[in-house]
């Protein structure tokens, strides 16, 4: 199944196996559906994954999914890109890399350059509330802009990198999920999507290559290692097939 979609300014074009959206994404918004029908409150869903395995496309081809086939009709997707910190912190702020001080804006996408106090905060809010407002990050600006969406849906499907990190902090985060997603994919096949991606929006190889190895692959290995067991994991193939590696509940 093809599908188009503008992900953050983006133009994107998918392809879904045939096969994959019966067996796979068809029971999986079934099985959101029967946890919906069984919840009075507000149902959130995690999907987590390294850069470069595809999940904003996927988490809004799912939304698509439900709505094309009436199985969640009251569903909304937010990613939680909207909390990277902003500029000025991250230019005037320092990490801890591998043993030495790096300004923050130079690893700008790994753990501690967004704020985990604000998402979990706002996560809370849609955990509790019928109507909230939440950031988004506008690309023009780098930097997130506040309450550009308004949360109503009943099912919440919320995507990001580090959703199910179990660093310090991170790991309270999935305490708040009612079902939980992690996509795992081959480091290589990682690493040339997202060096692709980069030269795309203007870099030469040579930096493309030299700054996904510094640091959207520094992120990936960190998620691929260390994120919990999700209540779902799948496999994405070079190929673009997907395959259940693990299914909990």
């Amino acid at each position: 199944m093809d599908y188009r979609v503008n992900i953050n300014g983006i133009d994107v074009e998918a392809h879904y196996r045939d096969e994959d959206v019966e067996n796979i994404f068809i029971p999986l918004l079934e099985k959101i559906r029967e946890i919906e029908r069984q919840s009075e409150e507000r149902v959130i869903v995690f999907m987590a994954a390294p850069p470069g395995a595809g999940k904003s496309t996927l988490a809004s081809f799912l939304q698509h999914l439900s709505v094309e086939r009436g199985l969640i009709e009251d569903m909304q997707i937010i990613g939680m890109d909207g909390f990277h910190r902003r500029q000025e912190f991250l230019k005037s702020h320092y990490a801890v890399r591998d043993g030495r001080e790096v300004l923050m804006v130079d690893i700008k996408g790994a753990p501690e350059t967004f704020d985990l106090e604000m998402l979990r905060a706002r996560l809370m809010e849609v955990a509790s509330e019928k109507e909230c407002g939440w950031p988004e990050y506008n690309r023009q600006l780098h930097d997130a802009v506040d309450n550009v969406i308004k949360v109503t849906a009943h099912v919440v499907l919320v995507e990001g990198n580090y959703l199910l990190l179990q660093e310090t902090g991170w790991n309270e985060l999935s305490g708040m999920a009612d079902y939980t997603i992690f996509i795992r994919a081959d480091e290589d096949m990682l690493k040339k999507r997202l060096v692709a991606r980069r030269i795309e929006s203007g870099h030469d190889k040579n930096e493309a290559e030299s700054f996904v190895e510094r640091s959207d692959m520094y992120n990936a290995r960190t998620i691929l290692r260390d994120s919990k067991t999700a209540d779902l994991t799948l496999q994405l193939n070079s190929d673009g097939r997907y395959r259940v590696e693990n299914r909990i509940i």
